[in-house]
């Protein structure tokens, strides 16, 4: 089964029933506890406290929530300020998941814009 990397993107269009996302929906998940996070913050905004922490624990099932490790900060760190010199402007948490799945070797599955034509993207609109 092949792994990927669910950026917080990729999260909420599995959440939402895509069908695009439908096969990743099927496959090996990790993502980080910051990607939660957002998760989570968009859960709250749009249907509330109690329904998303209902929703945040199902995810949590399925998902293998990956630690960063300090090389990951700095590397992601280079990569947001690399990124920003080309015109791109991703989040902190983005390119914190991009150095996470270049350092595990898996896609990062994502329908950022931002992430379009980079290597090891798997980029889904």
């Amino acid at each position: 089964m092949k792994r990927y990397y669910a950026d917080t993107y990729a999260l909420v269009e599995i959440l939402k029933g895509n069908p695009v996302y439908q096969r990743y929906a099927e496959g090996a998940l990790l993502t980080s506890e910051f990607n939660i996070l957002e998760l989570a913050y968009a859960l709250v905004r749009d249907y509330g406290s109690r329904r998303a922490l209902e929703i945040i624990r199902a995810v949590r099932t399925y998902v293998t929530i990956i630690r960063a490790l300090d090389e990951d900060y700095v590397r992601a760190s280079m990569l947001r300020l690399e990124l920003r010199k080309r015109g791109k402007n991703i989040s902190l948490i983005d390119a914190l998941g991009y150095a996470i799945a270049k350092r595990l070797s898996i896609p990062f599955l994502t329908g950022d814009q931002e992430f379009e034509n980079l290597e090891e993207v798997e980029y889904v609109r």
